[in-house]
Parts: structure tokens; C-alpha cells; sequence
């Protein structure tokens, strides 16, 4: 299930799924706990989201796009090859 939702204010239309979430967590290291912290976002809902059980709603992708971003993640958009994230360069 890939949910599409506007990129953080610039008004393109982008899509954040499941697997998004989770690998982003992943690149960061964090547990769904952290993930609730940063998000605000109820850990059931959470849960559910990325096992892909029901929808979320647009406010909640909001909290946890916002949160991944806010620690350095970039949602990579539909490609060709997929969708994907990647970490900020540090310079």
C-alpha cells in the first residue's frame, strides 16, 4: 500500500509506503518507540501502518514523514526502479 501525500510544503505529489518507513527506521537505527517519540504518533498506529493494516491518515504520515526528515531522511520518489529513502549527505 503506498499512500501519496505533498512533500514537506513544496506541493509535489510524492508517495510514502509501509516499506519506506521501515527502512528508514532502519537506516537510522531507531525502534517504532522512537519513532512514536519523535512522531507523536500512537505506537498502534504506527504498527499498523507498517504492517499495512488499514490506512493512515494524511495527518499521521504528515507527523512521521516529518519526524524521518527532521533526523536527516529523504523519501526517494517512484523511479523507475521503486520507491526508496536515503540519509542526508553530512558534510
Amino acid at each position: 500500500m503506498i499512500i501519496a501525500m505533498n512533500a514537506s510544503g513544496n506541493g509535489i505529489e510524492i508517495a510514502i509506503s509501509p516499506a519506506q518507513v521501515r527502512a528508514a527506521r532502519g537506516l537510522l537505527g531507531w525502534s517504532q518507540d522512537r519513532l512514536v517519540e519523535k512522531s507523536e504518533v500512537p505506537k498502534r498506529t504506527l504498527a499498523r501502518f507498517e504492517l499495512e493494516q488499514g490506512t493512515a491518515q494524511k495527518r499521521t504520515l504528515s507527523a512521521i514523514r516529518a519526524a524521518l526528515e527532521a533526523a536527516g531522511v529523504i523519501f526517494v520518489e517512484e523511479n523507475g526502479e521503486g520507491p526508496g529513502v536515503r540519509l542526508k549527505k553530512v558534510d
